[in-house]
């Protein structure tokens, strides 16, 4: 797959990509700033973080700010956020009321206006307990956020992510395929994906197969278990030297966030 540089999404979207390529993610954080056509003033989602520029950029090529919206907190998103807000002298509204500044808290369900560019919030928990998305109906499009990304799959970041409210918001962006009423998914990290039905199906079937094979190492370590025992907190990374054999070590740490919210679940259940 080549990699992804961002772009224009006419008539009402382009993807900045802020310059902090790694592991966790990809090529960057996308900054989605969106502008209905004709007016003055853009919204800017996850202005990102303090990396070579990226606030400089943003400034010079954005044009009037009418709003900056975060889709959750992690600093990759949220950095440059309140200081493009006063530079730009907007506000910043975010679902966790500490990230907002000189706005109100979003709230599941919010209709947005801004010079006429229609947005609508949901809460979509899962990555982060305060993870959000945004419909932008004219474009039939989903900005995810985490909870979707471009390449791969998402990491549930226990304790604050949590795979039952993850499971829940992935069937309700389902439901808005159903609806006819998104065709894309716009995510924060990675390109731009058409399919938006087939995305989040095999997001519900890669998980639920995940969970599987957690369920399934557990019985195994329970059926073999260490001559010395084994800590309750020793089990997650046990289990992801297990299901994750063939994943390279260096994402282990991420996959045992995930992990951990996997045995949260099972044991609530």
């Amino acid at each position: 797959m080549s990699a992804w540089a961002g772009g224009s999404y006419p008539p009402r979207a382009e993807c900045l990509l802020a310059p902090n390529p790694g592991i966790m993610t990809l090529d960057g954080t996308n900054t989605w700033v969106l502008r209905e056509p004709g007016a003055d003033r853009a919204v800017v989602v996850d202005p990102g973080p303090v990396t070579d520029g990226h606030l400089d950029r943003l400034l010079a090529e954005v044009g009037e700010v009418g709003l900056v919206l975060l889709t959750h907190h992690h600093f990759d998103h949220s950095e440059v956020a309140e200081e493009l807000a006063r530079r730009t002298g907007s506000a910043v509204r975010a679902f966790d009321p500490a990230y907002c500044f000189r706005g109100e808290p979003l709230g599941d369900g919010e209709e947005l206006d801004v010079d006429g560019l229609r947005l609508r919030v949901l809460h979509t928990p899962g990555h982060t307990a305060d993870s959000v998305s945004f419909v932008l109906p004219e474009q039939r499009a989903l900005l995810t956020g985490d909870m979707v990304l471009g390449r791969g799959t998402t990491v549930v970041a226990h304790p604050d992510g949590q795979l039952g409210p993850y499971f829940s918001s992935i069937e309700t962006m389902r439901s808005l395929v159903e609806a006819g009423e998104i065709d894309t998914v716009w995510p924060a990290h990675g390109p731009v994906l058409e399919d938006a039905g087939a995305v989040l199906d095999f997001y519900l079937t890669h998980r639920r197969e995940r969970l599987a094979q957690v369920e399934d190492a557990v019985r195994e370590l329970a059926a073999h278990p260490h001559p010395e025992g084994l800590a309750s907190e020793e089990l997650p990374r046990r289990v992801v030297e297990l299901v994750y054999a063939d994943v390279d070590p260096v994402l282990w740490d991420a996959a045992e966030l995930s992990v951990r919210a996997q045995l949260a679940y099972l044991a609530s259940r």
